[in-house]
């Protein structure tokens, strides 16, 4: 009982591993957008909602370290892979196990969100297995908000009242979070630029270093006085919002050794969270 215990608990946790520096980027966000967007039905739809999230994460997380794990022996050597809790022809048989039981999970709930996992799968396929992820990085952020936008779309749907439609705030939240994410999104690259350099990949940080950080500046200070706007929030909400968002852009462009790109992608994400849980502010209104 003891043993087969120790076997659950140390697989659990390496599938953790896999995911968990996406768990601030990815769920967290995310999780907030639907839950506040769709909106929740009842707590209850919660508990799916995130693993439904996790779940599709790892299908991406597992492909991701399974094409370049020489990166992240220097990246991030906490990962199954380079910590060695995983052989790596393991992990390859689970990077192709894990669409079908993506899949066939998604497909319990709805076609609606089988399709968004579909989407998903599809993505991530393109994003690692066909090199878009060592390609332009407009691409790259392109297909990072397709991926985004599956992953709000299917937790949307399973977290709302409606398993096969969302409603006119659940698609606007998803349309502003897809213009933040084309964006914005290589505020995760800025930290990992010397992984990224050994693999070969041509992230804005590292094609135009300077260019990339007045991107984020303008980009989070712009999209902090839109989603005001589009939520129309108080003076005090929005001022508070959009002085946080020049504040990240601030140290972005001011702060710029891999330590401080690190403290600000956190920063960064804090922002991220805050702007997907805006949509609550129209929900209580409509009350």
């Amino acid at each position: 009982m003891l043993s087969l215990f120790h076997f659950l608990s140390y697989h659990a946790w390496s599938a953790f591993l896999f995911t968990k520096s996406d768990i601030k980027t990815i769920l967290i966000p995310i999780t907030c957008l639907s839950v506040f967007s769709a909106p929740l039905a009842s707590f209850s739809q919660l508990p799916p909602t995130m693993f439904w999230i996790w779940l599709q994460l790892l299908q991406v997380d597992v492909s991701n370290q399974v094409l370049d794990p020489e990166e992240d022996l220097k990246n991030k050597p906490y990962r199954p892979l380079p910590a060695k809790r995983i052989s790596y022809k393991a992990a390859y048989i689970l990077r192709w196990v894990l669409p079908v039981i993506c899949l066939l999970w998604s497909a319990s709930y709805s076609k609606e969100v089988f399709y968004a996992s579909l989407a998903n799968c599809i993505a991530t396929f393109v994003y690692h297995e066909l090199g878009f992820a060592a390609g332009h990085w407009f691409g790259r952020n392109l297909l990072n908000t397709i991926g985004y936008a599956s992953f709000e779309v299917g937790a949307c749907l399973i977290a709302g009242r409606d398993i096969h439609s969302l409603d006119r705030i659940a698609w606007v939240s998803i349309l502003c979070s897809a213009g933040i994410i084309t964006t914005t999104i290589h505020a995760q690259d800025f930290k990992d630029t010397e992984g990224d350099k050994l693999v070969g990949r041509h992230t804005l940080p590292l094609e135009h270093p300077i260019f990339a950080r007045y991107i984020i500046f303008i980009a989070v200070l712009s999209w902090s006085v839109i989603l005001s706007m589009v939520w129309a929030l108080s003076t005090v909400s929005a001022t508070a919002f959009t002085l946080l968002g020049c504040a990240v852009g601030l140290r972005f462009l001011t702060k710029r050794s891999i330590k401080n790109d690190e403290r600000s992608y956190y920063l960064y994400n804090v922002w991220l969270s805050l702007a997907m849980s805006l949509p609550a502010y129209s929900q209580l209104v409509r009350i």
